[in-house]
């Protein structure tokens, strides 16, 4: 097909310097012609015939285009496919790893790809979270190319997750967020795409006075500690050193407490730097009486002749939660959780006592880190304000 460089669209190429013009990729048949055995050859028509047998016709098509190849069953559906990577190499938008058969822009191809690497990345209970969001996204999705999703496909897989809280969902989005931010890093797309807004208000949880906390704690203490004196430490340690959350308090190890410094090295906080926590003189004590383990061994461990558990594994998620909770039952406590009761409990009453700046620079949350910068708590007004946690009883009567 002969054009001159006037008639050349911007889909064809030289075939050579100075040479014929040709086509942009092309429709071909590995038939030939029953009866002269001549390779069927595209009459830009009606499909491909032989040059010398006009009426014989191929029955079976493949596009070449750019490195992509691809069979079809009719002249129609080829001719379709090459009209389409034509029109998207004209606009620029021709990636041939869509056209793969091993699908490398897939959405399940590449969330799985992800997944190894978050695996290594973050701590198991934070990658079976992500791991469900990114496999229900796969099962709405499947193998789709990612370059296909945008706002339209992201709102109708959010309106397709039935019976879920605005919450939950909002967790499934930061997941999917990650995970197009992760492409874009590595380049596979250009830009993220834009995402529904999902409001969502986070739960009020019940608080309790320090009196009626030390009721609970002390309450806990009576009910488990022949079993585990650590059951009734964890949760006393949630309610004085506020800065820890209750994740980070049963991943504590042997090695990570130093009772000469009297401090706690949490080595992987949420705040994705690592953090200490300054131990009060009697709280260090209290850590001495116990007989220590290797420096690799879990602190908040079960000791042996416990059913359904090993002895020297971690304690579960909510172990802690559950003697909390018995011990409320047995005070006739209602409505007041593991977190609302010790964490929340204790900086509601500190309020009466320290500014807020201070509770949140105890707290250790980087919410202002310009401000960090130049003013850090010393380890000595950290462990005063901690101090407060116990003796709100002696704040509140005026005593020194």
């Amino acid at each position: 097909m002969r054009l001159t460089p006037f008639e050349n669209p911007t889909n064809l190429c030289p075939k050579k310097p100075g040479g014929e013009w040709c086509m942009l990729g092309g429709i071909y048949s590995d038939q030939t012609c029953p009866v002269c055995g001549s390779r069927f050859t595209d009459n830009f028509k009606s499909g491909l015939s032989c040059p010398n047998h006009p009426e014989q016709q191929a029955s079976r098509f493949r596009v070449y285009f750019k490195g992509v190849s691809k069979r079809f069953a009719s002249y129609l559906e080829a001719s379709r496919h090459l009209t389409g990577l034509r029109f998207e190499t004209d606009n620029g938008k021709f990636d041939p790893r869509e056209y793969r058969k091993s699908q490398p822009l897939g959405f399940e191809n590449l969330s799985l790809q992800f997944l190894k690497i978050k695996e290594k990345e973050v701590k198991k209970s934070s990658y079976r979270k992500i791991a469900d969001h990114l496999y229900k996204a796969s099962q709405f999705w499947g193998n789709i190319s990612i370059k296909e999703i945008g706002f339209k496909e992201i709102q109708l897989f959010f309106l397709a997750l039935e019976g879920l809280s605005d919450k939950t969902k909002h967790n499934h989005l930061s997941s999917l967020h990650g995970f197009f931010a992760w492409l874009k890093k590595a380049r596979v797309i250009d830009s993220i795409p834009e995402s529904p807004e999902i409001r969502f208000e986070l739960a009020w949880r019940n608080t309790v006075d320090k009196e009626t906390q030390r009721a609970i704690i002390d309450e806990v203490r009576r009910i488990s500690h022949h079993i585990n004196p650590k059951i009734w430490i964890g949760i006393k340690f949630l309610s004085t050193y506020f800065n820890l959350r209750p994740g980070e308090l049963l991943n504590i190890k042997e090695g990570e407490i130093d009772l000469r410094q009297g401090e706690i090295l949490i080595p992987h906080p949420k705040e994705k730097r690592p953090k200490k926590v300054f131990l009060l003189p009697e709280d260090v004590e209290l850590l001495r009486s116990l007989p220590r383990g290797l420096p690799d061994l879990y602190f908040f461990r079960h000791g042996k002749g416990l059913k359904g558990v090993k002895a020297g594994e971690r304690f579960g998620e909510k172990y802690l939660y559950k003697w909390w909770v018995k011990a409320c039952e047995r005070l006739k406590i209602e409505g007041v959780d593991l977190y609302g009761g010790t964490r929340h409990s204790t900086v509601k009453e500190l309020r009466k006592f320290r500014t807020p700046e201070e509770i949140r620079l105890a707290s250790m949350h980087s919410t202002n880190k310009a401000f960090e910068r130049y003013f850090q708590v010393e380890p000595d007004d950290l462990r005063a304000i901690y101090r407060d946690t116990e003796n709100f009883n002696e704040l509140n009567n005026g005593k020194p």
